[in-house]
């Protein structure tokens, strides 16, 4: 996982949180369009990232990773 990498997919889930925010299941979205779009690599390097702290997460995106671990 390149540094670069990760900053992409950080940068693409807040943004989608940032879009969805309004939602009062704004997580649950967020979770459920990364089930849906992204590839399992995307998705293991996410929860892999957050697993080691997670830096430059929004909060948003933070609870839509923990729902994808709680489905796993």
């Amino acid at each position: 996982m390149s540094a670069s990498e990760i900053e992409h997919l950080v940068s693409m889930i807040n943004d989608i949180a940032a879009n969805l925010v309004s939602y009062p299941d704004c997580s649950e979205r967020v979770a459920d369009h990364i089930k849906r779009f992204w590839t399992p690599r995307m998705r293991t390097l996410l929860l892999d990232f957050i697993a080691a702290g997670g830096a430059g997460l929004s909060d948003e995106s933070v609870a839509a990773l923990k729902h994808l671990q709680d489905a796993d």
